[in-house]
């Protein structure tokens, strides 16, 4: 296996427009509307806002997902956003209708994290040197 595996992610939502207004908030982006692949999930009215990102670039892209079947809420895959000083990302929560969880805390020479719940019940993680 190379470094860095994953190359993209999908947080499922059941309201779109309340989840998209969540992540802007928190991380002052804009999100972009996405098409799904072709021939993928047709019928099941497959909608994506896409987070920012380069495809020639390190990092993993990925989107908001709400797709009918596929609910939100603790499952088990946790997704970390990298941040300058998530104790700004953190500071934006609440106000932007999450909940912090953990707030900022030390991971050791790994640097910074906080644990947040989005709108949907999504649990992310908030990453930082500082």
């Amino acid at each position: 296996m190379k470094p860095n595996p994953i190359v993209w992610f999908e947080i499922y939502v059941q309201d779109l427009a309340r989840a998209q207004k969540f992540y802007e908030t928190v991380f002052a982006c804009k999100l972009e509307p996405l098409q799904a692949p072709e021939g993928e999930s047709d019928a099941a009215g497959m909608q994506m806002l896409a987070f920012p990102m380069e495809m020639e670039g390190s990092g993993a892209g990925g989107a908001l997902v709400k797709m009918e079947g596929l609910l939100s809420g603790g499952g088990g895959t946790l997704v970390y956003f990298h941040c300058n000083d998530c104790a700004i990302e953190q500071g934006r929560v609440a106000a932007a209708g999450g909940k912090v969880v953990n707030p900022k805390f030390s991971i050791g020479e790994y640097g910074q994290c906080a644990m947040v719940m989005d709108t949907e019940g999504n649990m992310i993680g908030l990453h930082s040197m500082q």
